[in-house]
């Protein structure tokens, strides 16, 4: 395996003895080659977004008999890519200084493989490791840092588990670093020995400042824990007034505490299901759908706020989507929001309603969790703006959706999953903040014992939600909390139908 990081920096981990990789890593300016990408269906597109990903400016022209709407709408957003709707010919790799075969034709992709050769291009066929001069491995990017990871073609999960690893594992602010590195070094003076010497010193500094960071970060929770626990027993054994307080909280909120702590950790692990699962459980002791709405965003706003700006750290926002979705999913949140306050005093009646919407809610994601494997349709979902509208209102008269309806319905119509899920995570903290906002100016409510729990206990699940998401198995979570959505929802809707009976 063999790591490549910064300009020409080579880091290579491997048995020297059997020296079995005999790749040599490089990093191509793709904004000052053409690339000729021959396929456009699925692979075609996945092989696109790649090179599109590493370089926004890369000179591409895509060849293909047949050409996915996913693939046309990416040359409309990119004038760097052309695409010549007809069969493959020789003379299409005249414009070429780099090829990449990703058509479902074995015989046609050996032919263009020897079409390149004879032009002495180097080509690269989609899955086939023994016709490829060059792999396109998992790239690990921070602002200029760019780290490539190969597995010699052995294990593409490996790379991309990796790259898992070391995204998370590399601080965000890095970027910063590299700039000011830079800086450092045009402001040295000397031979080249002397500034080689003093930029290994300054940066020998890094690994010893990630273990301390790590370190630091444990001692800093500690300290809360234990300067909360002090606190809390020397209140409680010497300010009478601070028990009788204690005493008279009502135990809801403890108990809201424990479900909005648990909720995080379970939207942590599978990106879903916090709005469906407090709802239900909401509903379950017997908070009026408007009140348990409310508690849902006002909860969610500080959570969705940090991971909407992560992902907008990542570039991870597609912000002519996020346009699109951001106006019409406040209009139908708000307007959702101001409806199911104005119902609340016939809480009895549009209980059901609500718990049958959780319901189905819950139907959705067991079905999801046994079909995650399952491919991308291609076809992109068209009406953005109605699908923003239809999950903001929805979101806030169920008290929740926006993920398991937007995000899911963006994937399903063939958006990309990143780009889906940073833009939807971005826009889900106007909603809340919006549906928030109109449930507190309309409601005078008597439940804030439920809100407070769910507020406090999802903000302290927050910090470690994402450490849970890398050890529990992501289907096995889904399976239950689609289980216990439907077991509650039906036992709501079979208590009203016996009340009316």
């Amino acid at each position: 395996m063999t790591l490549l990081t910064g300009n020409n920096e080579l880091t290579t981990v491997q048995d020297e003895k059997t020296g079995s990789n005999q790749l040599f890593p490089v990093f191509l300016k793709l904004n000052e080659l053409h690339t000729v990408l021959i396929g456009a269906g699925n692979v075609g597109l996945e092989k696109l977004t790649a090179i599109l990903h590493n370089s926004n400016d890369a000179r591409v022209t895509v060849i293909a008999k047949n050409v996915i709407k996913a693939v046309k709408d990416l040359a409309i957003t990119y004038p760097t890519i052309s695409i010549i709707e007809k069969s493959f010919d020789d003379s299409d790799l005249d414009i070429a200084d780099l090829v990449i075969a990703a058509t479902d034709d074995s015989v046609l992709n050996t032919y263009i493989r020897d079409s390149a050769h004879q032009r002495k291009l180097l080509i690269n066929v989609a899955d086939k490791p023994d016709l490829c001069d060059f792999y396109l491995g998992s790239i690990v990017k921070k602002g200029d840092l760019k780290i490539g990871i190969s597995t010699n073609g052995k294990s593409p999960t490996i790379a991309k588990r990796l790259k898992e690893v070391l995204n998370e594992s590399l601080p965000a602010d890095l970027h910063i670093t590299l700039q000011q590195m830079s800086d450092l070094r045009n402001s040295l003076s000397g031979d080249f020995t002397y500034k080689v010497k003093k930029l290994n010193e300054v940066t020998s500094v890094l690994v010893e400042q990630k273990v301390e960071r790590k370190n630091l970060k444990w001692l800093i929770w500690l300290s809360i824990v234990f300067s909360l626990t002090v606190a809390v027993t020397a209140l409680w054994f010497n300010e009478p007034a601070f028990r009788t307080y204690a005493r008279e909280i009502d135990p809801a909120f403890y108990y809201f505490l424990g479900a909005g702590f648990l909720f995080a950790l379970i939207d942590g692990a599978i990106g879903m299901s916090y709005g469906v699962t407090s709802t239900t459980f909401s509903l379950s002791m017997g908070i009026p759908p408007a009140s348990a709405s409310m508690g849902v965003h006002l909860s969610e706003i500080l959570s969705n706020g940090i991971a909407g700006w992560m992902h907008y750290r990542m570039g991870n926002v597609n912000w002519k989507l996020f346009k699109l979705l951001l106006i019409p999913g406040i209009i139908g949140a708000v307007l959702g929001a101001y409806l199911l306050s104005s119902l609340e005093h016939y809480s009895q009646y549009s209980k059901p309603f609500v718990s049958l919407y959780t319901l189905i809610l819950g139907i959705v994601i067991f079905t999801k969790a046994l079909n995650l494997k399952r491919k991308r349709t291609g076809d992109k979902i068209k009406k953005i703006s109605l699908l923003g509208f239809g999950g903001g209102f929805i979101d806030a008269v169920g008290g929740g959706g926006w993920g398991s309806i937007v995000l899911s319905s963006l994937i399903a119509g063939g958006r990309h999953p990143r780009f889906s899920l940073g833009t939807v995570k971005l826009s889900r903290f106007f909603i809340a903040l919006m549906s928030s906002i109109t449930f507190i100016t309309m409601l005078s409510s008597s439940h804030w014992e439920a809100v407070a729990g769910l507020v406090f206990g999802s903000a302290l699940a927050s910090p470690i939600a994402a450490k849970i998401s890398n050890k529990i198995s992501t289907k096995a979570i889904m399976i239950s909390v689609g289980i216990i959505v439907i077991l509650i929802s039906l036992k709501s809707i079979i208590t009203f139908v016996g009340k009316i009976i």
